[in-house]
C-alpha cells in the first residue's frame, strides 16, 4: 500500500502525491470557468480555508463571483442586496431565513459573506427549492412539471461509480433504507434526491456563466457533491462546462494512494483549532 505524506499548510496532488506549489496551483485555478471548494458544514477551519482561497483567486481574478450551496435560488434579491451594503448582519441572517433555511451556526459563514460584501464581489444563490427535491427522489423528474422545477433542468442519470460512492458514504442511504446495494432500485430515490441538488448548483452555475463576460465562480458545496468528479462536477460537464475543478481541505497527514486518486485537482492539509461545530437551527440533511 503506497502512501502520500502530507505535511500540514501543503497542497498535495492526489494523483501523484506530489506537493504542488501554491502560487503555481492557484495561477491554474484562475484559468478555469468553476473552481468548486469542497466542504463539510460544520468545521470552522474549512470556512477559514475557503475564504483564503476564493481571496486568493479574487487577487488573480478580480471578476469572480461567488456560489453558495447554503442559499435557494429565489433569495438571489436579498443576496444582491447584502452585496450592495442594504443590510446590516443582522438583518441579512434575517431577510434569508438563515436559520429555517439551513441552521448551521452562522458564524462559520459570515467571514465569506463579509469578504464579499466588502469587496463588492456577486453572491450567487445556488440551492432549489427544498420541496423539490422531496417531489424528485419520490415521483422521479418525468412527473414533475416543467414550470415546477425552479428553472433546472433533468439531472444526467448517475453513473454506477456514483451509486457506490453515494451507497459508501450513506450506508446506503440512512437507516430507513432497505437498498442491500448500490445498484439496488430501492436506492433509486436517496440518489435521486442527491442529484437534484447536484443539477441545482450546476443549473445556476451554468446560468451565469451563459451570461456575458462572466466571471470565474467560485462554489461553496459540501464535499459529498464534488469528490471524484461526480455530483455537481458531473452535471456541470453535462450542461457543456468543462473547465471544472475541484479543491478539497483534508486533516489528514497521509492519505492511502488508491483512496484518493481522483477526489479532486488538489488536496490542502489543514489544522484542527477545535471540535466541529455543534450549533443547530434545524435537523441535517446530507450535502
Amino acid at each position: 500500500m503506497t502512501l502520500f505524506q502530507h505535511p500540514r499548510a501543503s497542497w498535495l496532488d492526489p494523483a501523484t502525491g506530489n506537493l504542488r506549489d501554491q502560487a503555481d496551483l492557484m495561477r491554474a485555478m484562475a484559468a478555469h470557468q468553476v473552481v468548486l471548494l469542497g466542504e463539510t458544514h460544520d468545521v470552522a477551519e474549512i470556512h477559514r480555508w475557503q475564504l483564503h482561497v476564493t481571496a486568493y483567486l479574487h487577487g488573480l481574478k478580480p471578476h469572480l463571483a461567488v456560489g453558495y450551496e447554503m442559499f435557494p435560488r429565489r433569495l438571489q434579491p436579498e443576496l444582491d442586496l447584502w452585496v450592495a451594503g442594504a443590510y446590516s448582519t443582522a438583518a441579512f441572517l434575517e431577510a434569508v431565513r438563515w436559520h429555517e433555511v439551513w441552521g448551521f451556526d452562522p458564524e462559520l459563514y459570515l467571514p465569506l459573506f463579509h469578504f464579499c460584501r466588502q469587496q463588492r464581489v456577486r453572491m450567487l444563490a445556488l440551492n432549489c427549492h427544498r420541496p423539490l427535491v422531496t417531489r424528485v427522489g419520490k415521483e422521479g423528474w418525468a412527473a414533475i412539471p416543467e414550470d415546477e422545477r425552479d428553472g433546472l433542468t433533468p439531472a444526467a442519470a448517475a453513473t454506477p461509480a456514483y451509486r457506490d460512492y453515494l451507497f459508501a458514504i450513506t450506508g446506503g442511504g440512512g437507516p430507513a433504507r432497505t437498498a442491500t446495494n448500490a445498484q439496488d432500485p430501492a436506492f433509486d430515490r436517496f440518489v435521486r434526491a442527491q442529484q437534484t441538488w447536484d443539477r441545482a448548483f450546476a443549473c445556476n452555475i451554468a446560468r451565469v456563466l451563459d451570461a456575458p463576460d462572466p466571471p470565474l465562480v467560485v462554489g461553496i458545496i459540501g464535499r459529498g457533491h464534488l469528490e471524484f468528479g461526480h455530483g455537481t462536477p458531473f452535471q456541470l460537464r453535462d450542461l457543456g462546462v468543462r473547465q471544472v475543478a475541484v479543491l478539497l481541505p483534508t486533516d489528514k497527514d497521509q492519505h492511502e494512494a488508491g483512496a484518493v486518486a481522483g477526489i479532486a485537482e488538489a488536496i490542502f492539509r489543514l489544522d484542527q483549532p477545535e471540535p466541529p461545530s455543534t450549533f443547530r437551527a434545524r435537523r441535517d440533511r446530507p450535502g
